[in-house]
């Protein structure tokens, strides 16, 4: 099956579970078009397929609760608790069991591809080395989340862009259009859920937003409230691609909650799995980075290191697996991360020059 073909029946697929939003995906299909990195963002369908296939014994590594669709962009920051700035990773929507050794080298992957389009500076053996370390000193350590206050300083300043300043994200928050179609009363409770006071005037806009979940319904709820705006977001979820690939019959779960429990994190308390929805507050601290919004020179290998421990931090809420993980990891050759993200980069390379041939609009 090529990638055209794969598309085809993946859509056909998630939209017998979720209304899907056709002109998104056409905006999805126009983006996997323009270049490898955003094509790997919205293909994770394709690389759930074709996994088990270029990678055969790592696909049967020890199995974790892992994030599936794991990349360079899949890192943001949010509040916590105590109002303390945190980053990790920030998008669960395609959390499902795999081989510990899936989000390891998708993240490897999307950190080539960032490095061609010019973001990481670094080459692609410094690159595996780097998210390697990360991830087996988190292991030792048995995790630790990165709270940006006291300690992670370099990292808190490379996440205060120029795009977290309140009056430029409340200015593209602005420019949303508001939705003019019937808003699911579902989605309506799961915002208004989340808002401070149940009495607060908001308008609903649709958001464009991401790669992986373009398409799926997706409202912000936006409010003036004490002299400020605040924002909630609720995204359609379906079950993980995973499901499709494997050609599951049966009816699945969605794990992005087991994923946020069990993992050794400190928690976004406004971020929820309600029904089939995922909400949760935007606000210019609480939202994904891009790579392209960050002044990475001299700091790219300590990045890379932080992504890997991060992962790791997931995968260590798999508790009784991650001894046969360490072990695992143990008898891997030296170069194993860079062999086999090369030769996944090289199954995206391909696809991704068929879809830009041949691909449907």
């Amino acid at each position: 099956m090529n990638v055209v073909k794969a598309t085809r029946h993946f859509e056909e697929w998630l939209g017998r579970r979720i209304p899907l939003i056709k002109k998104d995906l056409r905006l999805k299909h126009v983006a996997m078009q323009s270049a490898p990195f955003p094509f790997l963002r919205a293909s994770f369908y394709r690389w759930a397929q074709v996994w088990p296939e270029v990678c055969p014994e790592l696909s049967r590594a020890p199995k974790v609760l892992a994030v599936g669709d794991l990349h360079v962009e899949n890192f943001g920051t949010w509040r916590d608790l105590e109002g303390r700035l945190v980053w990790g990773v920030n998008d669960f929507d395609e959390a499902h069991t795999l081989s510990y050794a899936n989000d390891l080298v998708r993240l490897a992957v999307s950190a080539h591809l960032a490095a061609d389009a010019g973001h990481l500076p670094v080459n692609r053996k410094d690159i595996c080395d780097a998210i390697l370390d990360g991830y087996r000193a988190s292991l030792r350590e048995g995790g630790q989340p990165f709270v940006l206050g006291e300690k992670h300083v370099w990292l808190r300043n490379l996440a205060e862009g120029e795009l977290r300043d309140p009056v430029v994200f409340w200015k593209k928050m602005d420019a949303l259009p508001t939705t003019k179609e019937e808003i699911p009363v579902s989605a309506i409770e799961a915002m208004e859920h989340l808002m401070p006071t149940r009495d607060i005037s908001y308008r609903v806009a649709h958001r464009v937003a991401g790669l992986g979940s373009l398409g799926h319904a997706r409202y912000v709820a936006i409010a003036d409230w004490h002299g400020a705006k605040i924002a909630r977001e609720a995204k359609s979820l379906a079950p993980s691609a995973c499901c499709w690939a494997a050609e599951n019959k049966s009816p699945a779960e969605i794990l992005c909650q087991a994923l946020i429990s069990r993992a050794v994190r400190c928690p976004d308390p406004y971020l929820q799995l309600r029904g089939r929805w995922i909400v949760r507050r935007l606000s210019p601290h609480c939202s994904r980075i891009e790579l392209s919004q960050m002044k990475t020179q001299g700091v790219e290998m300590r990045l890379l290191y932080s992504m890997g421990w991060e992962t790791a931090n997931i995968h260590v809420g798999s508790r009784t697996e991650v001894k046969a993980v360490v072990r695992h990891l143990q008898r891997q050759k030296p170069k194993w991360l860079h062999t086999s993200s090369e030769a996944m980069l090289s199954a995206v390379l391909e696809d991704w020059k068929s879809w830009k041939k041949r691909g449907y609009i």
